[in-house]
């Protein structure tokens, strides 16, 4: 049991868990001054004002708990991360010299590259040096204050590699303190073997893929890279009216490459998410209104490819909810650091530290569908935070995009070492 006292401010408070915020209501933020939060069985007890502590609590009562002073320090949900691709086998810094030469995505994954060259690293490394790598990469992400995460598999690209993989995130959610959902991406690529015979491959996937995944239990989602080059509109459809069938609910890589109809599939099947989206226009912005779907953006990803920017603002003021998230993968955006993800959120797309804010917990939160367990500090949700070290104001940690602002972080009620993370 922890009481964290003195909190300069707590951030994201709700007293009626909301599913998002959208539109103008994601630039208001709710924040508790000269705070106290009080986390019991691994989630969170109470919050309030200091002066309230000692009129709703003996000192026999607070004696129980392991007391932490935040004087000067602002206190935030755990960032959710709602897009990874973390399991993988080793790096692809050459193509990282290949693209600074000016080849194109869509050039490196036609020569073999990309995803595919993921696929062929995957293929040759075993399930334990898979495991061991990934999570390297959690506690990384730990330290840097992320407390849920989505990971795709899709590097597996056969029944045999995407088992592989789906076995190596069980196993992750098993031995970890973070909240883990596993997404099913055998759609990620077309292999070598089935260029020219795509729907082939669609096959494969829906009928041998499919039913061992959901068999064996091992995916909370199903994802298409649905977009120009990949995956088509109708690959996309019969793959999630397969998925449908075994209770998996979609999340969609759409619209990075193009105008591609991903948006509007996912909206169709009522995919829990729509992520990257840097081409979006009128029809994309309608389709996404009064659905069920979270637009998800991808900074990290469209600034390592220099691609165009999602148009973050007019998507907000045209009342849709905005997420964003890390795409954390060896080929397009090899970090998870979700405190840089929120820098270029206010950098790049012109969001403001409280939008951002937003957009990283209590919305990423839904695009996992955990927004009634995480993302805020409500009474009951998972004892997952971090405290800053002394800043100013709230403001401060987008502002300071190369500083590692984060002093403690608790997860599950439980104070994390980040030196071993």
């Amino acid at each position: 049991m922890i009481l964290i006292q003195n909190i300069k401010s707590l951030v994201q408070t709700e007293k009626n868990p909301v599913k998002w915020v959208a539109g103008a209501d994601m630039d208001k933020l709710s924040t508790i001054e000269n705070a106290y939060l009080l986390l019991k069985n691994e989630l969170i007890e109470d919050f309030g004002h200091m002066h309230e502590l000692h009129q709703k609590y003996s000192p026999e009562i607070l004696s129980d708990y392991k007391t932490i002073d935040a004087s000067g320090r602002h206190v935030f949900p755990s960032f959710v991360d709602s897009h990874t691709h973390i399991v993988y086998a080793g790096s692809r810094e050459i193509e990282y010299v290949d693209k600074i030469r000016g080849l194109s995505y869509e050039e490196i994954a036609k020569r073999g590259g990309g995803i595919l060259n993921s696929a062929k690293l995957l293929a040759q490394t075993t399930e334990e040096a898979l495991y061991d790598q990934a999570f390297e990469r959690i506690l990384e992400i730990i330290s840097l204050g992320t407390g849920a995460v989505e990971i795709k598999s899709g590097y597996g690209l056969n029944t045999e590699n995407e088992l592989k993989m789906l076995r190596v995130i069980k196993k992750l959610k098993e031995t970890t303190d973070l909240e883990i959902k596993a997404n099913f991406l055998g759609a990620h690529s077309i292999p070598a073997e089935y260029r020219g015979k795509q729907d082939k491959y669609v096959d494969l996937i829906i009928n041998e893929m499919l039913p061992q995944v959901a068999e064996q239990n091992l995916a909370d989602f199903v994802d298409v890279f649905c977009d120009k080059g990949f995956f088509t509109v109708e690959d996309t459809d019969r793959i999630l009216n397969a998925a449908s069938k075994f209770g998996l609910r979609p999340k969609i890589h759409a619209n990075e490459l193009d105008f591609s109809g991903g948006v509007q599939i996912g909206v169709k099947h009522n995919a829990l998410s729509v992520d990257h989206l840097e081409f979006i226009g009128n029809e994309e912005i309608k389709a996404l209104l009064n659905s069920e779907t979270m637009p998800t953006i991808l900074p990290g990803a469209a600034f390592f490819l220099n691609m165009p920017l999602s148009p973050a603002r007019k998507m907000i003021e045209a009342g849709l909810p905005i997420a964003l998230a890390s795409d954390f993968n060896p080929g397009s955006s090899p970090s998870g650091n979700m405190k840089l993800i929120m820098s270029m959120g206010c950098i790049n797309y012109k969001l403001t530290p409280r939008e951002v804010i937003n957009a990283t917990t209590i919305n990423t939160a839904y695009a996992m569908g955990l927004e009634h367990k995480t993302g805020s500090i409500a009474r009951g949700k998972l004892a997952n935070v971090f405290i800053t070290k002394k800043i100013p104001n709230i403001e401060f940690m987008p502002y300071a995009y190369g500083s590692n602002l984060i002093d403690k972080v608790i997860l599950r009620g439980k104070e994390k070492s980040l030196t071993s993370c």
